[in-house]
């Protein structure tokens, strides 16, 4: 019999917390961290919002040699998985050599470093060019370069489903761990606040172009007007719930109970968007029925279109505002491959505290859309479980079901 899979560490970097529980403690206190960008320019640019981890100083965190051949991105992602390890208590040196995988997502890789890197090349000539743009600029590299800090050379994989690729890591992490394997670093943490990041963002056409913080990013309002980015995301170690019991962990944050992924039909086919069956079968894939979710974290685009489909299929789903919907994204901006493992790790915070953070910034949500949003302040509540939705540019469509540990 296949024993549960649990989260037992938790590592976060996000715009408005470095660090778990100050992620947390800022999160129900409906403490944003959006605001201009800092990181570049964006003077010449539509949107000029973002949600940037500020105070971060990577000389604090990071050994002196890995500095010259790693990205902001990078960085961020090995801090995350430094704080999920010692969360969990694990030794990686104490397992067995093969005994702890690394599975992230990505969305387009360490963008700022590359960027720097061919403008040397254009400006400068190939001397200029450092040799470690082979590697660091890849979508891969932070799988990679967790995998090297901490000597692991367990199943390792990276997804690519943008803001759903955080739910897609989880799924394959959970998947290695019935295979036997004790123990996977998943999650995923993303940068691309950058000009080389933020042109292909602009292209979508799905970006807010309002300079105000507080109404730039407005998910399931009637002033929705579109997405604002951030950076960061989770670190999440995931194991067998014997072995982590057997081994004495002190953190069981929750089980990843059930995962569903699809993808949307091509545009035109008259078929209908995808997340609600990613939805259903994440549910069937957990033996749970629809009236046995306490809350869901919703993907949230901001945009209006986006926004209906999502809520058509949240109210046929659940019935019309029948389940607390909350948005905490609101506070980060959506953070392209780190999105999804935050809102997991943030789904567990919620199940093991007893309340839904708020999604900030919205007074309430569009009565068209008929879901309960949770808006102003956190809300106290009997949790058990929990449903965290995501969609990545493409059509995308990935749901989690996390469960409270007995």
């Amino acid at each position: 019999m296949t024993t549960a899979t649990v989260v037992t560490g938790l590592g976060v970097t996000a715009p408005n917390g470095l660090g778990t529980e100050e992620y947390w403690k800022a999160t129900l206190a409906g403490e944003s961290g959006l605001g201009p960008v800092t990181r570049f320019d964006p003077a010449q640019y539509p949107s000029r919002i973002a949600g940037e981890v500020s105070g971060y100083v990577a000389e604090e965190h990071i050994p002196s040699r890995l500095m010259p051949q790693t990205d902001h991105m990078t960085r961020l992602a090995l801090t995350a998985a430094d704080w999920a390890l010692h969360d969990a208590g694990i030794d990686t040196s104490a397992l067995p050599e093969y005994g702890i995988g690394v599975v992230t997502s990505a969305s387009g890789g360490a963008v700022e470093f590359g960027q720097r890197e061919l403008e040397n090349l254009w400006s400068k000539g190939k001397e200029y060019v450092s040799a470690y743009q082979s590697f660091a600029w890849f979508y891969a590299v932070n799988t990679g370069q967790i995998s090297i800090r901490h000597k692991l050379r367990g199943p390792s994989g990276v997804l690519l489903t943008e803001q759903a690729g955080g739910i897609d890591a989880i799924g394959q992490a959970r998947r290695h761990v019935r295979k036997g394997f004790p123990a996977v670093i998943t999650g995923g943490v993303d940068a691309a606040v950058c000009p080389w990041g933020w042109v292909p963002q602009i292209a979508s056409g799905l970006m807010s172009t309002v300079d105000d913080p507080e109404r730039a990013y407005l998910p399931f309002s009637p002033d929705a007007s579109g997405y604002v980015p951030g950076e960061g995301g989770a670190i999440l170690i995931v194991e067998d719930e014997h072995s982590a019991r057997e081994r004495g962990a002190e953190h069981l944050y929750g089980e990843i109970a059930g995962y569903g992924a699809t993808l949307d039909p091509a545009p035109g086919s008259g078929r209908p968007p995808g997340l609600r069956r990613a939805a259903e079968n994440a549910l069937a894939d957990a033996g749970l029925q629809p009236a046995d979710v306490d809350v869901v974290f919703a993907d949230a685009s901001g945009v209006p279109a986006l926004d209906q489909a999502e809520a058509e299929a949240l109210s046929g789903l659940f019935g019309p505002r029948a389940v607390p919907v909350t948005a905490p994204k609101t506070m980060t901006g959506r953070l392209l491959a780190g999105g999804a493992a935050l809102d997991t790790a943030t789904a567990l915070l919620a199940l093991r505290d007893g309340i839904v953070p708020p999604t900030v910034h919205v007074p309430q949500a569009d009565p068209a859309h008929r879901i309960d949003l949770v808006t102003g302040a956190a809300r106290e509540a009997r949790l058990r479980t929990a449903l965290v939705l995501a969609r990545g540019y493409g059509g995308f469509n990935a749901a989690l079901v996390v469960r409270r540990s007995a």
